[in-house]
């Protein structure tokens, strides 16, 4: 099979943020107590991080992490998670009918960014609480001393402001299954008083409004209509989540879902633009995709899970290759929308729908997903290129006639780089590829990485953790992708 790959130096879609490579973590499953803090391990540190947790985090290169939740948050009272660790309350976690110690809350949380190298999107609760709880909040995080919450801070051993740009107005409000659920009228007003106020404590802050949970929510579209009228002065970005996973065992049509997340990104777009119009406003409205990721694999096993325990395992996808095609796909797809999508968080990042998994008191490893994410993280930064695909194609179910090929391409100028990354989607054959990258000196190809394996279902377990890794292959003067494959190919110029 040939395919062809055309972008022009003049054709930019625009800046792709680093934040675009964001995760979250949740007080959810084993995400935190067994995931990110287990004391205990043999690799724990000074605060009980495990140290094998934290190295494949940074090979990850995450610059912002979404915390504390999520469906968790809704019922959250943050100052239970501060002060003396033996003196905070055990509390019944309503979300995810779990007992939540209190162990982390945000101070050790800070610290444990710090340490990864990440910023803290923090978010706040309005499903059972508002204006006040997130208003004191911000002040204990950011505001330098000399008031009740900041000198607080500074009693719990941090002096220095801890200084969060970015803020949730909650989380999925939209949602019946949200404790707290608003309609749109009430939630919009809710967030612009919350925003308002939170603003006047820290006014650097930037903000985060619930957009619809799903694009499949009945309420969608009205709902970003009413919470953009009331937020669009106060808020700088709109949330958008959605997770994928194959049901229908249809493998092709799952291959092609990212389409679902184009169009759903798309649509979002033109109503933020068309309430900017309404009006009359300056402000571009962004978008923050701040939930996305394969998640079908645990439904069943979740649903035996021991109701009233510390840290159940809840979430825990085992992904195979073609889950890590999917997570390449949905990349590819936020590339495609850099000029809008500043934001993005891939959910979650160990254990709960992650990347990474973990024993307890034992390894820790990288899912299949964790590669494709990776790869982009490292390699997808400068700017992201329209790019005209030739290929073959074949029938996506739902999604109707989708080609083979999935492509995104960035230019790097400092680097003087270009990057790649494609899909194949055919089962049984190689794809010839062929780029021109119109305005650019010659390129000279000098890296290509693969993932793939000869069953597409092939995962990485505790049993096997290195069944599928990326491997680089021999330069030649092709470009060859193997059948159901991810590839970075690199370009120097």
């Amino acid at each position: 099979m040939k395919a062809s790959l055309r972008v022009s130096r003049s054709a930019p879609i625009g800046a792709v943020d680093p934040r675009l490579f964001g995760s979250f973590i949740e007080h959810l499953g084993h995400a935190v107590y067994g995931g990110i803090y287990e004391p205990g391990h043999s690799s724990a540190d000074d605060m009980g991080f495990r140290g094998d947790v934290m190295a494949l985090v940074r090979e990850l290169n995450v610059p912002i992490v979404r915390y504390p939740g999520g469906n968790f948050v809704s019922g959250y009272r943050w100052e239970d998670g501060i002060g003396p660790a033996a003196q905070r309350p055990r509390r019944l976690d309503l979300a995810w009918q779990s007992i939540e110690p209190n162990e982390i809350g945000i101070d050790e949380f800070q610290e444990w960014a710090r340490r990864a190298g990440a910023e803290v999107m923090m978010a706040v609760n309005l499903g059972t609480r508002g204006v006040e709880a997130a208003q004191d909040l911000v002040e204990y995080c950011n505001f330098p001393g000399g008031t009740k919450w900041s000198d607080q801070r500074r009693e719990n051993g941090r002096a220095a402001p801890y200084g969060i740009r970015y803020w949730c107005l909650g989380n999925e409000m939209d949602g019946p299954w949200q404790i707290g659920h608003k309609t749109a009228e009430e939630y919009a007003r809710l967030a612009a008083e919350t925003g308002k106020v939170m603003k006047w404590v820290d006014p650097e802050i930037e903000l985060i409004a619930c957009g619809s949970s799903n694009s499949g929510m009945p309420t969608f579209g009205e709902w970003e209509r009413c919470v953009l009228r009331h937020c669009y002065d106060v808020v700088d970005y709109l949330s958008l989540h959605s997770y994928y996973g194959n049901r229908s065992g249809d493998g092709g049509e799952y291959l092609a879902c990212c389409r679902d997340m184009d169009q759903f990104i798309r649509n979002v777009s033109a109503i933020c633009d068309e309430v900017q119009r309404e009006r009359k406003s300056e402000k571009t409205m962004y978008l923050s995709f701040d939930e996305w990721n394969v998640w079908f694999h645990s439904n069943d096993q979740d649903k035996q899970q021991e109701k009233w325990t510390v840290a159940p395992p809840l979430l825990e996808d085992v992904y195979n290759l073609e889950d890590a095609l999917v997570v390449g796909c949905l990349l590819i797809t936020l590339l495609h929308h850099a000029d809008r999508v500043k934001m993005a968080c891939l959910a979650q990042l160990v254990n709960v729908i992650a990347p990474i998994m973990t024993e307890t008191g034992g390894r820790a490893w990288a899912q299949t997903i964790f590669f494709p994410f990776c790869h982009a993280s490292r390699f997808g930064r400068g700017v992201s290129l329209q790019a005209e695909i030739d290929c073959p194609g074949y029938e996506a179910g739902q999604y109707g006639d989708t080609a083979y090929l999935e492509s995104a391409v960035t230019w790097e100028e400092a680097a003087r780089t270009l990057t790649v990354f494609a899909v194949n989607r055919a089962e049984k054959d190689t794809m010839a590829l062929e780029l021109s990258a119109e305005g650019f000196p010659a390129l000279t190809k000098t890296e290509h990485i693969v993932l793939r394996s000869d069953d597409r279902y092939a995962a990485n377990t505790a049993a096997q953790p290195e069944r599928v890794r990326p491997e680089t292959l021999p330069l030649t003067d092709e470009t060859v992708l193997p059948p159901l494959s991810w590839n970075v190919i690199r370009y120097s110029y």
